[in-house]
């Protein structure tokens, strides 16, 4: 019994968390579509060795724009 009250209960802020986010940021985000980035975010983030570098890596990459694919040039 208290252990789905538990889960209840985490789901219940990670859904406040994820609205909060939502209307925090530029973009307009569905809702599962937000769920799923930070799911994959959060998964990529456990598996990088150096996570701050990384970080900055992909900040630096979202700052400069898309690049053309590589399969057009």
């Amino acid at each position: 019994m208290n252990a789905i009250k538990i889960q209840i209960w985490v789901t219940l802020i990670a859904n406040l968390l994820l609205t909060l986010m939502r209307k925090v940021l530029i973009r307009s985000w569905s809702f599962s579509g937000l769920a799923t980035m930070v799911r994959i975010m959060l998964i990529f983030y456990r598996l990088f060795n150096h996570p701050e570098r990384d970080w900055e890596v992909i900040q630096k990459a979202a700052s400069e724009g898309p690049t053309p694919l590589e399969i057009f040039t």
